[in-house]
């Protein structure tokens, strides 16, 4: 089985690190990069507020972190992206070590290689949110519990409790839902019943305990104290029961209002091109465990685990169950997947098994690799034309991708191939794609050119402007209340028909700042076309009322 070198783990980490300078992306990632910002000037970290708003949705961790980056930092894209992006190397590391206890030492790193390259890592690495960190704390946990299992030695156990905890404090219960579910299934299916009653689970259980008390006082002290507070549409509202059971288990049951209509199929729709290039291999071995433990009446053999696909299958079920689901929810289960992956190679290279399916699968996973590099060509010539440096750069692109075909054994060329293809795509994803996408941000733009003015934030309103600007307080460095009368020196940040409107009451301007906007999270065919974009984009004008 070829031994994934260590240089790289060194490329990838560098490509990973290069987002650090495209903008913070509207809604999610620019609503938590502002939150963290006021909570580094304010010093509240127990209760959390939203622009000034009472917040009860996502758990604090993020919050802490991102607000200790930029107080160290100062506020920036690096000091919010940051911490996250150390988590997901982590997450990395974590998966090679799990990988290494369960396959070995070659299977573990390519374990890591594949988290590390799949497009949902690139994603979160750039878009930045709570999964990312989740995912984190969630396969360091299984990798620790999965130590204590082998050695019995308590340390390893009471530090997975840690991670469990801390990953509750980055997005609820289910960081402790996954850890269960994978060890549960695997002990179940050995029938080792003695593992289930463990007195160091008590230990454990006071460890997860006495982590969450600050969480929990900050909760108890915003919500439960505070019957007559409104928060989302509601008042009586118990912070403790929305975190500990009705964000979660509320979602599943109906109790909770939150609702998208997704099916049960919708993460794996997700799947599919969240964890290119390796899907179909994924796929393959999930079908592959299944079957084999049917043929064995569902009895592990010494040597197997079930801990991975286990505690896919069962998280699977959980999170399809909610009646709201997004992309990235299934991303916390992105380790385990790999790591099946991994086992599934391992398989081939060690034993050959399988050799039909990969005389189908080697060819498959090259072309998927070169498609990869098509969509970067056309990002580069259609969609944000980069002109000669961009095609110059995509040919030597190319020029890497052959030298792996050309240079890597041959039975492991379709999987260096694949992690070339997926990494050099994501050059110009993030370089190219991303970095023209986020010159359409209103918020933005705006408020960067409200900090290089020095414009005083509180003589900024807004008017029949579409946008959810979460960004534009990030980046004017300032909570902006839109407060006051349309009086003469207040800027006003509008669209043509607002303009229209002040003309009608009287108002005169100047302009001092326009372009052009876009629901960035929201791409669609109309603005990928650059024939019709100009239809699909609104202006905005930044003016001065004299």
């Amino acid at each position: 089985m070829p031994k994934v070198p260590f240089w790289i783990f060194i490329l990838l980490a560098l490509l990973h690190l290069s987002a650090f300078y495209i903008d913070v992306m509207d809604v999610d990632a620019s609503q938590y990069a502002e939150m963290s910002r006021e909570m580094a000037e304010s010093g509240s970290y127990l209760q959390l507020y939203d622009r000034g708003n009472e917040y009860l949705d996502k758990p604090p961790f993020l919050f802490w972190i991102t607000s200790l980056s930029m107080t160290v930092f100062g506020v920036s894209n690096f000091a919010y992206k940051l911490p996250s992006v150390l988590f997901a190397f982590w997450a990395i590391y974590a998966t090679y070590r799990l990988g290494r206890l369960l396959y070995g030492e070659a299977a573990g790193r390519m374990a890591a290689l594949v988290l590390g390259t799949c497009q949902g890592l690139f994603l979160v690495t750039n878009d930045i949110r709570t999964d990312t960190i989740l995912m984190s704390w969630v396969v360091t946990a299984i990798w620790l519990i999965k130590e204590w299992d082998v050695t019995n030695k308590l340390k390893y156990l009471l530090l997975g409790c840690a991670a469990i905890s801390f990953g509750m404090m980055t997005k609820g219960p289910i960081a402790l839902l996954v850890p269960v579910f994978c060890f549960a299934s695997d002990w179940a299916l050995r029938r080792d019943w003695k593992k289930f009653f463990q007195p160091a689970y008590l230990l454990g259980i006071i460890v997860i305990a006495i982590l969450l008390i600050p969480m929990s006082i900050g909760l108890y002290q915003q919500f439960d104290l505070h019957p007559e507070k409104t928060v989302n549409g509601l008042q009586n509202v118990s912070g403790l029961r929305f975190f500990y059971w009705s964000q979660s288990f509320g979602r599943i049951t109906g109790e909770s209002p939150w609702s998208n209509g997704a099916g049960f199929d919708f993460l794996f729709s997700s799947m599919l091109w969240a964890f290119l290039p390796w899907i179909l291999l994924f796929v393959a071995a999930l079908l592959v465990n299944i079957v084999q433990l049917a043929k064995q009446r569902f009895l592990l053999k010494p040597g197997q685990e079930w801990i991975t696909t286990g505690g896919f299958i069962l998280s699977y079920i959980a999170l399809g169950s909610s009646k709201y689901q997004l992309p990235h929810y299934i991303f916390v289960v992105f380790p385990l997947t790999s790591i099946m992956v991994a086992a599934l190679l391992k398989s081939y290279f060690e034993q050959n098994s399988f050799a039909g399916f990969f005389r189908i699968i080697k060819p498959t996973q090259i072309v998927v690799s070169a498609l990869l590099l098509v969509a970067a060509l056309l990002v580069i010539t259609i969609v944000f034309p980069a002109g000669f440096l961009g095609y110059a750069l995509w040919t030597l692109a190319v020029i890497v991708w052959l030298l792996a075909l050309w240079k890597t054994p041959v039975r492991s060329k379709f999987f260096y191939m694949s992690v070339a293809g997926v990494m050099l795509a994501n050059v110009f994803l993030t370089h190219y794609f991303y970095r023209n996408l986020m010159q359409y941000q209103v918020g933005s733009q705006v408020g960067r050119y409200i900090t290089k003015n020095n414009i005083d934030p509180k003589e900024v309103k807004f008017k029949s402007i579409d946008n959810a600007l979460v960004s534009l307080h990030f980046y004017a460095n300032h909570l902006i209340r839109d407060t006051g009368t349309f009086r003469p020196g207040k800027y006003v940040l509008t669209t043509p028909p607002g303009l229209d409107t002040l003309k009608a009451e009287g108002h005169s301007y100047d302009i001092v700042n326009q372009g052009v906007y876009y629901r960035v999270s929201e791409v669609t065919p109309a603005f990928l076309n650059p024939q019709t974009r100009p239809e699909a984009v609104s202006t905005y004008h930044l003016i001065k009322l004299k």
